[in-house]
């Protein structure tokens, strides 16, 4: 194996494993722990389908008419080890994206970063294909986690406004169904969306909690859960299900409230994160177009490889830690 390739591989790996560094740390996961998602899901076992099987089959379904195109379904099935979870993930965009077309984009994005590599800059092989592959997976996917986060985000930021609604209904006098309904019509996207869904289960026959646990699966947030189990609870124990979900749109917007406090007290800290880690790319860039030879030189020496993946290694661990520094759960 010459320097050549071995060159490139070192830089292809550090590539790859500060993307994956970076992409855990700005879009891998919420603040909701694990424990917090079990205990939830224990609670809603005894009053409602945490985890309704029936919803996997159904995504599985839809996976099948995914595309018009018979290859691009066959390579689906082939590639995709888990494609409910990636399903579940479309969903949450509130767009409507199948699996095939996902696997497209990411096909179109492997070429098109080749392309640029390979003849625009003119790089070798061996480090445009390791780059091509990186980029291709993990670009849409961090795009559909940063569509579906924020319209997570978006849902919840008026959903205490959407539960006051429900409470003023059955105030009123109105059933829980026709309440559902009126959400619907009134509330502001994307809640309505959901609350039309819901209200078209009811219609078809089916419950209120089951309505609700399939928004669930698309908005997936302990807030959100806590509003079935209130109505699941409500349902089997009796009581005032309007006082019990006034406290809850109380409860939630205190949380929202000391959530955005922590987001304010720690913009320093992320702010701080963004510059250090976009700083070394920014300046790379701005030396390659005053001098690219200057900057050739680091590429062809085989010590300024060895320090280009190491300088991206430790960029990416640091900013890693940095911002899982800033995340608090509430």
């Amino acid at each position: 194996m010459d320097d050549q390739m071995i060159l490139a591989l070192v830089v292809g790996g550090a590539t790859l494993l500060v993307t994956l560094i970076l992409g855990f740390a700005l879009v891998g996961g919420d603040n909701n722990s694990n424990s917090t998602k079990r205990r939830l899901a224990e609670v809603g076992h005894g009053h409602g389908p945490a985890e309704p099987k029936p919803q996997a089959r159904n995504s599985a379904r839809r996976q099948d008419n995914a595309s018009s195109i018979k290859l691009v379904d066959n390579l689906v099935r082939k590639l995709i080890p888990k494609p409910a979870e990636l399903r579940s993930r479309l969903d949450k965009t509130g767009m409507k994206l199948s699996i095939g077309e996902y696997f497209l984009m990411c096909l179109v994005m492997m070429a098109l970063v080749w392309v640029i590599m390979r003849f625009t800059f003119n790089f070798g092989w061996m480090l445009t294909i390791p780059v091509g592959l990186c980029a291709g997976l993990m670009m849409p996917h961090w795009t559909i986690g940063f569509l579906g986060k924020r319209r997570v985000n978006k849902f919840m930021k008026h959903f205490p406004e959407a539960i006051e609604l429900l409470v003023r209904g059955l105030r009123a006098g109105l059933p829980i169904s026709e309440a559902i309904v009126t959400i619907g019509k009134d509330a502001p996207e994307p809640i309505a969306t959901e609350f039309r869904r819901v209200a078209d289960a009811i219609r078809i026959g089916n419950g209120v909690e089951d309505g609700l646990w399939d928004v669930a699966t698309r908005i997936d947030t302990p807030d959100f859960k806590f509003l079935i189990i209130a109505i699941s609870i409500q349902r089997e124990t009796g009581g005032n299900l309007a006082e019990t979900l006034a406290g809850l749109a109380n409860t939630l917007r205190k949380r929202r409230q000391i959530k955005l406090k922590i987001k304010a007290m720690s913009s320093e800290a992320r702010a701080s994160a963004w510059i250090i880690g976009s700083l070394p790319f920014i300046m790379f860039f701005l030396l390659w177009l005053a001098n690219d030879e200057y900057i050739t030189m680091l590429i062809d020496d085989p010590r300024g490889i060895y320090m280009i993946g190491a300088g991206l290694t430790m960029i990416g661990t640091g900013v890693a830690v940095m911002f899982k520094m800033v995340r608090f759960e509430i």
